[in-house]
C-alpha cells in the first residue's frame, strides 16, 4: 500500500512537472515568435528562458521551443487573453492564457470558475483591484545587506518601493522600468527568488473553511489547464 501511495504521489508530481514544462515551452515559443530568437535582444524571451531554467527545464526543451518558433513551416499562432472573475468568498482572480483556440479556453476557464463556486466576469471587472508591477524578491539570508542599504540601492536603480519582510526584500518597479532595475541590481551582485512583471493585489481577502477548499480546487483546475500561464488573486489563508 505504501508503495502504491508513493507511486500515486510520484505520478501526480511528474504530471505537474510535465504540465509546467508545456506552459514554459509555450511562453518561450510565443516570446521567440514575437521578438526573435536572441534573448540578448528579446527581453520577453530572456525572462521566459530564466523562468524555465528556474524550474529545471532541460536545455533541449528550451532550444526546441525556440527552433520551433523561428524555423518556419506550420507554426501555431497563440493569442494572449486575460480572463477575470470572482472565486468563493468574493476573491478576485485574473487568469492569463496563451491559446490557439479562444472558444475552447474561454469554456474551460468559465467551467473552472463555475464548478467551484465562482463566476467569470467581463474584462475589467477585477483588474482595477490589482497593480501591474515589476517584482524582484531578494532572499535576506543569501544577501546579508541591511534595510537602509537595500533601499538605497533599489531606489538608485530606479525602483518605486521596497517592502521589508523577515525573510526577504520585495522590490517593486513600474512594468517598463523592471528590466533596467533588474539589470542594475544584478550588476550589484544580487540574484532573485522571484523576478517578473506581475499583477499584484492592492488588498488581501482572507478565506477559510469551505471557501478555502473550493479555492484550492479552483487553483488546481487552472494549473492543470495547458492554456493557463499565470493566475493572479487577492486571497490568503492560514497555513495548517
Amino acid at each position: 500500500m505504501k508503495f502504491k501511495l508513493f507511486k500515486d504521489r510520484k505520478g501526480k508530481a511528474d504530471q505537474a512537472k510535465n504540465n509546467k514544462f508545456v506552459k514554459l515551452a509555450r511562453e518561450i515559443y510565443v516570446q521567440a515568435r514575437k521578438g526573435g530568437p536572441n534573448p540578448d535582444s528579446n527581453f520577453g524571451l530572456k525572462n521566459a528562458i530564466a523562468d524555465a531554467r528556474a524550474e529545471q527545464m532541460p536545455s533541449d526543451n528550451i532550444e526546441r521551443a525556440i527552433k520551433k518558433a523561428t524555423g518556419g513551416g506550420d507554426e501555431v499562432e497563440y493569442e494572449e487573453i486575460m480572463y477575470e472573475g470572482y472565486g468563493p468568498g468574493g476573491v478576485a482572480i485574473m487568469v492569463r492564457c496563451l491559446t490557439d483556440n479562444r472558444n475552447r479556453t474561454a469554456a474551460d476557464v468559465r467551467s473552472a470558475f463555475n464548478k467551484r463556486g465562482g463566476n467569470m466576469g467581463e474584462s475589467g471587472c477585477v483588474s482595477y483591484m490589482f497593480d501591474h508591477k515589476g517584482l524582484l524578491v531578494v532572499d535576506r539570508e543569501k544577501h546579508e545587506v541591511d534595510e537602509d542599504t537595500m533601499l538605497m540601492q533599489a531606489l538608485e536603480a530606479g525602483a518605486e518601493d521596497i517592502i521589508v519582510n523577515e525573510e526577504s526584500y520585495e522590490i517593486l518597479t513600474g512594468p517598463y522600468e523592471y528590466e533596467k532595475v533588474k539589470n542594475a541590481l544584478e550588476a550589484d551582485g544580487f540574484d532573485f527568488v522571484t523576478a517578473g512583471v506581475r499583477w499584484l493585489p492592492q488588498t488581501i481577502v482572507r478565506v477559510e473553511g469551505e471557501n478555502a477548499d473550493k479555492l484550492l480546487k479552483m487553483m488546481d483546475a487552472f494549473e492543470d489547464n495547458d492554456d493557463v500561464q499565470d493566475v493572479y488573486s487577492n486571497f490568503e489563508m492560514n497555513e495548517e
